[in-house]
């Protein structure tokens, strides 16, 4: 028997033990509630008290019974908690508990289903970028490992709804499905859509048709591991200057260059602004523009008009970003 479930049965003996010693004391020998629980509890702790009342035959025949059975509970009871305690039981209900407290406080967090390899290596860099985030994984070892790491974390199937709400799937900003499985990054996809139809989602696949069953599911982006890490290679045999610096603004901790992708949104003071009117303002260099429709502008020209909708790949220091940011957060109102 596990500690938890000898914990809750001798709970319960020791619960039913003082309800019939309550119950016997009031019957036979028609005491109060308070002086029956009073004796009860003196008698199956053997304190050594004396009697509340004088007891009748029956009564002290009660009590033997009571005194038999009622040490054999508490010893029962006593025990069990005792090695819940030392086994360490309490201190991770306790963990759990507060885990659960710190990840109700998220917002704007990213869910990582699956710590494997992909996975680890994903916490890896949030953690670096500062974001926040919660591992889910139905494998325990996994879920030690993240422990350890010190990451937030759910145990459980991520493809269960209650899973991905204990999570803060309606407070989230972004899923990252990186299983092995495409059955079950499809199923995740599919639940996680269901909950919040306007989550960005990014799926891992491991082939194309995989890759086209988790776009019908709703992923919004499908990672290849296979085909990144090929095209990855053979982009390194071909320039890589050009790739050493990507990785240098993109991926080098204490840069001094980054990039970021910035959403305008239909209330934001960028909205209406040329591209040179931005440089101007934050020094920062716009290097393409998704367009609501699709289309993508790369190096837009000065006089190209920012339209709320769009997405902005930008380059520039953390200070140009930041003010950039400021900008796009503002109302039109504020202006």
């Amino acid at each position: 028997m596990s500690p938890t479930r000898r914990l809750l049965w001798g709970v319960c003996v020791l619960v039913i033990i003082i309800a019939a010693g309550v119950i016997g004391y009031v019957v036979i020998e028609g005491w109060s509630f308070i002086d029956a629980i009073y004796m009860t509890i003196i008698t199956i702790t053997t304190v050594g008290y004396a009697e509340v009342h004088p007891l009748t035959t029956t009564g002290r025949i009660f009590s033997l019974f009571l005194i038999a059975g009622g040490v054999g509970g508490a010893l029962y009871a006593l025990s069990g908690i005792a090695g819940y305690i030392l086994e360490g039981h309490l201190g991770t209900t306790w963990g759990r508990r507060r885990m659960e407290r710190n990840i109700a406080k998220l917002k704007r967090h990213f869910i990582l289903c699956g710590y494997g390899r992909v996975g680890r290596e994903i916490a890896h860099i949030f953690t670096e970028e500062g974001v926040p985030f919660v591992v889910i994984d139905k494998d325990r070892e996994s879920i030690a490992t993240a422990e350890k790491d010190g990451y937030l974390y759910v145990f459980g199937d991520a493809t269960s709804d209650e899973v991905l709400k204990e999570a803060g799937i309606e407070q989230a900003r972004g899923l990252v499905a990186a299983l092995g499985s495409d059955a079950e990054s499809v199923y995740i996809t599919l639940s996680a859509r269901g909950l919040r139809p306007d989550l960005f989602i990014e799926a891992r696949a491991s082939s194309s048709m995989a890759g086209a069953k988790l776009k019908k599911a709703g992923a919004d982006r499908i990672i290849s591991p296979y085909s990144l890490g090929a095209r990855r290679m053979a982009q390194l045999a071909l320039r890589p200057t050009v790739v050493d610096f990507i990785d240098t603004v993109i991926y080098r901790r204490g840069r001094e260059l980054q990039m970021e992708n910035i959403a305008v949104g239909s209330d934001s003071a960028l909205a209406g602004l040329t591209v040179e009117e931005t440089r101007r303002r934050t020094k920062a260099a716009i290097l393409a523009i998704s367009k609501k429709g699709g289309k993508l502008v790369a190096n837009p020209p000065g006089e190209e008009t920012i339209e709320s909708g769009d997405r902005l790949i930008t380059l520039g220091t953390k200070q140009q970003l930041a003010a950039l940011e400021k900008i796009c957060e503002r109302c039109k109102t504020d202006e």
